[in-house]
């Protein structure tokens, strides 16, 4: 068993998870993480993301580790019409539902928010997808890279004169698991007043187009379409990164004119101030390049640390470009509890990113529950929601409607791993 989810402000509420990969199970874990009751209904042959290489943990992959804690996991088929029921019956006692499909599967399966509403009135519904429930791409397929492509973002991302590069965060999927948790909590709310459930409507492409923010704001007000951003600021050339002595990068963002002057006497140079190119804030974007080739030869004087510790010692933020490996390790994320422990039944130990939400009180530090095992809480979820007998699931397991992990069993990896 998966044990009770940890308490926090959403305790009390009840998820039904029909998501799958990314963009869905990072919205439903985000709900887990803030104490909600998180259900999640995969196929028998779990869901997608289990078997996604290169790295397993007893037969789960660690992208799926990554994103699914704080859950349960029931297997229902939904290839029957027996699971159909099964998971309309479990909607009418939840106070979420959430699902990633393309549109039209769901009323195919007949467990679209119509369908649902005339049983369980009070659910709130999100669907997450490519391109949303209207308009003419609303069918197409997508994927994170899809949505970056197609929202213009990719064409922000690089060097210019070369290719556009995807970001190397999926922020189609986790932004589009963001906005659809902010709906259902804003839905959640309206409901006290009225009584009723929500449908909400979260679109991967939508959800990036809104990530352009004043990049795109800059376009509809200029006409002019910005290129790839580089290691800078289209309107502040103190915003950048500069590679140091050591070959670390330092990102500056001396934004101010105090900042600026005070990055001219820290790197030896005060006398850009009275420079008439550098003069002001106008004439330090204009002559952008001439100031970046003084700063790079100067940044390249010293090592990173040095820089940064001088940058620091006059409130200039500053901060080196961490790999991975650096960030996952520095002081102030392990202080803030963002690498988070769990350990499986089995004594399997796994290390994620953690939970940005802090709150004032222990709620938001009690241990997170391990990722389910797929169907490790088919039965006691079915019991006590449903109010099935043991003959009852033992028949509909023997029909292949449901399955209940067992020790030892396979779950998702593929075979050699």
């Amino acid at each position: 068993m998966s044990g009770d989810v940890a308490r926090g402000p959403l305790a009390g509420l009840r998820v039904l998870d029909l998501t799958q990969f990314l963009s869905g199970p990072f919205g439903t874990q985000i709900l887990g993480d803030l104490g909600a009751e998180v259900i999640k209904v995969e196929p028998p042959a779990g869901e997608l993301s289990r078997s996604v290489p290169p790295y397993f943990v007893e037969g789960d992959s660690a992208y799926y580790l990554a994103v699914n804690r704080n859950k349960k996991s029931v297997v229902i088929d939904l290839k029957t019409p027996q699971g159909v029921a099964l998971v309309k019956e479990l909607a009418a006692h939840c106070d979420v539902l959430i699902e990633n499909n393309r549109p039209g599967v769901m009323a195919r399966l007949g467990l679209d928010h119509e369908a649902l509403k005339a049983v369980a009135p009070r659910l709130v519904y999100c669907s997450i997808s490519g391109f949303g429930q209207t308009g003419p791409d609303k069918d197409l397929p997508a994927y994170d890279m899809i949505v970056q492509a197609m929202s213009g973002g990719m064409s922000l991302t690089g060097v210019a004169g070369d290719e556009p590069v995807r970001a190397g965060i999926p922020l189609g999927d986790l932004t589009a698991g963001m906005y659809g948790v902010i709906g259902i909590l804003a839905a959640l709310q309206e409901r006290q007043h009225t009584g009723f459930g929500r449908f909400v409507d979260v679109a991967m492409l939508d959800a990036q187009i809104a990530l352009l923010c004043y990049q795109g704001a800059y376009y509809l007000q200029s006409g002019v379409v910005p290129g790839p951003q580089g290691r800078g600021h289209d309107s502040i050339p103190t915003y950048r990164s500069f590679t140091c002595g050591d070959g670390v990068a330092v990102v500056v963002t001396a934004n101010t004119e105090r900042m600026w002057a005070d990055l001219c006497r820290v790197l030896g140079v005060p006398e850009l101030v009275a420079d008439a190119r550098f003069k002001t804030a106008a004439a330090r974007l204009a002559n952008r390049v001439a100031l970046w080739e003084v700063l790079e030869a100067r940044f390249r004087a010293d090592s990173a640390a040095h820089w940064t510790k001088q940058l620091r010692g006059v409130s200039i933020p500053c901060g080196p470009v961490h790999s991975l490996d650096k960030a996952l390790q520095a002081e102030q994320v392990l202080h803030r509890d963002m690498v988070l422990k769990m350990r499986s039944a089995a004594g399997s130990r796994v290390r994620v990113p953690g939970n940005p939400i802090k709150f004032d009180d222990a709620s938001e530090g009690a241990p997170p529950v391990y990722p389910p095992h797929l169907g490790q809480d088919t039965d006691a979820v079915l019991r006590e929601l449903l109010g099935l007998q043991p003959g009852e699931l033992g028949v509909l397991k023997n029909q292949g409607v449901l399955r209940q992990f067992e020790p030892g069993q396979p779950t998702g990896a593929p075979a050699g791993h």
